[in-house]
């Protein structure tokens, strides 16, 4: 076995591992999570992606299983990385290799956690809008997790298939980048609403399957008068498993704008996916205190799709992922700031 599949059903296995400890050691029965709860998990989630960090930084020549030189140069031509490798200096260049693929997993994890900030007022708005209880929201993200990492996976290594046949679409991914920022910059802090009622989604399951018209505690399915029922709790498990694939369709070309490798791509989208559950438990109550950070989203898109689309000229100035990772923090500390010192103005009657 290649060592890119060790490397992947490694991660696949420690993903499961982790998984299976949160949902059968501390969550056993269903319950409100607690803001220390949210905060030790989100810890440990970014403790973990750090530690990945540094194994690429350290090891990250072994995923490609890269011996020699001449593979190294295969490699990076084929992933595009912007090194400059020194003929019969096979130490230095891996070096310069493995910097720069745990500098691009470092970005690639920023953006994926700055956009999925954006998924996080999406989801208060369903659970809100269905009337779930605080203590099942574990559940429905736990499960709509899991499929969003089954997601992930088709779309990331379908887009990396199609990068290294098309060349082109990478330009047809930074204008559509660049036009959803402009969208959701124009669409600034408009009142967002979902209707239970005449949702797509709910539309879908009314029409395909028996839905059962009431919450049955934690379950997503019943048996009533021996027909198998959805309950409403799995309609919402549909529709934030229906909103991750649409932002998907933003995230994913953001994060091929920082590396072309569908393997880091890969890690640093997961490693974001699994601490999304308890960043939403962490920024559930005071997400609204941070109104700018959507305009701030908007520049990322932007500054992401422009850099997608002139990729090659900045290559040519010398404008690299490190370049990229400061601008981005930027972005995102300046919107949190400003949201800060100008809290948004409530107006009573």
């Amino acid at each position: 076995m290649s060592n890119e599949l060790l490397f992947f059903f490694g991660f696949l296995l420690f993903i499961i591992l982790m998984l299976s400890i949160d949902l059968g050691m501390f969550n056993k029965k269903d319950h409100v999570v607690s803001l220390k709860e949210a905060a030790i998990m989100s810890f440990i989630w970014v403790s973990f992606a750090i530690g990945f960090y540094f194994i690429l930084l350290t090891e990250g020549h072994k995923l490609h299983e890269i011996e020699t030189f001449d593979q190294l140069a295969a490699i990076t031509k084929q992933n595009r990385h912007h090194i400059t490798l020194i003929p019969h200096d096979l130490f230095a260049s891996l070096q310069s290799y493995r910097q720069t693929l745990a500098i691009e997993f470092l970005t690639g994890y920023v953006v994926e956690y700055a956009l999925s900030v954006d998924n996080i007022f999406v989801m208060v708005l369903i659970f809100t809008a269905f009337g779930v209880e605080e203590k099942y929201y574990h559940r429905v993200l736990f499960w709509g997790i899991i499929g969003a990492v089954i997601m992930r996976f088709l779309f990331i290594f379908l887009g990396a298939t199609l990068i290294n046949q098309f060349g082109w679409i990478l330009y047809l991914f930074g204008a559509f980048l660049v036009y959803t920022g402009v969208r959701m910059f124009a669409q600034g802090e408009e009142d967002e609403s979902i209707d239970p009622e005449n949702h797509r989604v709910v539309r879908f399951a009314a029409k395909y399957f028996s839905v059962f018209p009431d919450f049955v505690g934690n379950k997503f399915f019943i048996k009533r008068e021996g027909r198998k029922m959805i309950t409403p709790l799995f309609i919402v498990l549909l529709i934030v498993e229906f909103t991750d694939l649409i932002f998907a369709v933003d995230s994913i070309p953001a994060i091929f704008a920082i590396t072309k490798d569908a393997y880091i791509v890969f890690f640093s989208n997961i490693f974001a996916i699994l601490g999304l559950r308890s960043m939403f438990f962490l920024l559930v109550n005071i997400i609204h205190k941070f109104h700018y950070l959507k305009t701030g989203l908007a520049f990322l898109l932007v500054f992401i799709g422009l850099k997608m689309l002139g990729h090659h000229w900045l290559e040519l100035w010398g404008f690299t992922t490190t370049h990229s990772l400061i601008v981005i923090v930027l972005i995102l500390t300046i919107s949190v700031v400003v949201s800060l010192i100008f809290p948004k103005k409530s107006y009573h009657q």
